[in-house]
């Protein structure tokens, strides 16, 4: 028994051994035929964005930007970038979670997964060991925003992984088993993250942020909506949701920008499907429909309390992000932060507290999350609020901004670091708007913020309304620590299965 599956493993090597070999020999033949008569044609097409001049502060400096436009519409970003032979690519859609259908909550992301699970020319095993074969990786993922393709690459097998690439997302089969296994597997994860109390609380805190925007829908979906899933659906929302024109292919690494131009084409050729422009969500900073609410999750074998507070953001972008950034830096976003401080070092009330702006396209959240005993619950919430009202109040004093400033400078240069990173901050400058000189001007601008740009937008988001807090625990217990806080709703933590 166990030679005969050795035996069949080591044919299925050979054979997607012999796959990629065959369609790297393709692949080069085509990029000779490119490197002959495609210059001249493609230097006509693509459009080179110079890489910005180096701000007067930083040294940070993105590649060159070649832009080009496939036949089927598929924007592409090529930045030539060396000296290690590696390449990155990111493919993103503007089809993430809040594209999912109503009553489909997380078929975005059940999509996503199923993408490498066949292809019209590959099985699931066949493009696994195709990918391995030659080290590369390429996997999916899903946010608010966009579904988003993920592939690096030895530079001498770019052609054939990009061909890889381009099969996963124009030519997906969904077998129907493989859609019944996912569909089984995350049903099963629904009922495991049961006995995770901070999952279970993330939830419900997105949902009473959120509430019926598209925003406040699972990711992953729910065990209601999953269990609905049918091969339909997915290939439904292939067809009409994910597409050429709606897409953005960025390409860093050691190759000519003429080179990616081509292989593009080549890769992505009759891909179609999908809608003719981005679905876009409506801009709006509104008071939230629970603010002042208080959220009890019932979960009876706790004997620690999930702790979550927020209110209104703003979008990825917005005017008020650098100031911002840097107060939540000192208030609760590093490690020697007010709320760190208080919470942890002087009262001992917590391992980790953390606060943040969590930033979407059309919108953001400003939120607080910890945990402690059952019997502290109502302590660490009323210092955490005592924290966040002293800043609001009272903005930073002048080294907190400062040191918030140089941490956060120090930091950022990480973005740039790899090929990976750069290929995924150029598509969110493109996909978010943020100008082609965010990289290079970041560090100005963060060093710009004044003392009097962080007391304006404390006053905006350090909860100049009532939160909306919810807390995971032991309802029996807590709920008479949570009196005064504001109108009490106490739902089973079933409810988020």
């Amino acid at each position: 028994m166990a030679s005969r599956k050795i035996a069949s493993v080591k044919n299925t090597v050979r054979k997607a051994a012999k796959a990629v070999r065959k369609q790297a020999t393709a692949a080069r033949k085509k990029v000779a035929q490119v490197r002959k008569a495609a210059p001249a044609r493609a230097r006509g097409k693509l459009k080179v964005v110079p890489a910005p001049k180096s701000a007067a502060t930083g040294e940070l400096k993105l590649p060159a930007l070649h832009e080009s436009t496939t036949s089927t519409g598929l924007k592409v970003i090529a930045a030539e970038r060396g000296p290690l032979p590696l390449v990155s690519v990111r493919l993103v859609m503007r089809a993430g979670g809040a594209c999912d259908p109503q009553g489909k909550d997380g078929l975005a992301d059940f999509t996503a997964r199923l993408l490498r699970r066949g292809t019209k020319r590959l099985d699931a095993d066949g493009i696994s060991e195709a990918v391995e074969f030659v080290g590369a990786s390429l996997y999916a993922g899903v946010n608010e925003d966009v579904l988003s393709v993920y592939l690096t690459t030895p530079a001498e097998h770019f052609s054939a992984m990009l061909d890889m690439l381009g099969q996963v997302v124009r030519e997906p089969t969904f077998p129907e088993q493989e859609v019944v296994d996912a569909r089984e597997r995350a049903l099963a994860q629904f009922a495991n993250d049961l006995d995770d109390p901070s999952s279970i609380a993330d939830r419900a805190f997105t949902r009473a942020m959120w509430g019926e925007h598209p925003y406040g829908r699972d990711l992953g979906g729910i065990k209601r909506t999953v269990s609905t899933f049918t091969r339909e659906d997915v290939v439904r929302f292939h067809a009409e949701r994910m597409g050429p024109r709606v897409s953005l292919l960025t390409v860093v690494g050691a190759l000519a920008p003429e080179t990616v131009a081509a292989e593009a084409e080549r890769a992505f050729a009759g891909w179609t499907g999908g809608p003719d422009t981005p679905p876009e969500l409506p801009r709006k900073q509104e008071p939230l429909a629970r603010a002042g609410q208080v959220l009890l999750v019932d979960k009876p074998d706790q004997t620690q309390s999930q702790v979550r507070l927020g209110g209104p953001g703003f979008w990825l972008g917005h005017e008020d992000y650098f100031p911002a950034t840097a107060m939540n830096i000192a208030l609760g976003g590093g490690f020697t932060s007010r709320l760190m401080n208080e919470i942890r070092v002087n009262r001992g009330l917590t391992y980790g507290v953390s606060s943040y702006f969590d930033t979407m396209s059309a919108g953001g959240v400003f939120g607080l999350s910890t945990f402690t005993k059952t019997a502290s619950t109502r302590e660490i919430i009323d210092v955490a609020l005592k924290e966040i009202h002293g800043v609001r109040d009272g903005g930073l004093k002048p080294r907190e901004l400062k040191d918030a400033q140089s941490y956060l400078a120090g930091l950022y240069p990480l973005r740039t670091e790899t090929n990976e990173s750069v290929a995924s901050v150029i598509a969110d400058m493109r996909i978010h708007g943020l100008g082609d000189d965010w990289v290079e001007k970041f560090r100005d601008r963060l060093r710009a913020v004044t003392p009097k740009d962080v007391a304006r937008v404390s006053k905006k988001y350090a909860f100049a309304d009532r939160p909306v807090i919810v807390v995971l625990g032991k309802a029996s217990e807590v709920k008479p620590l949570l009196e005064g806080l504001g109108p009490i709703t106490v739902v089973p933590a079933s409810d988020y299965e």
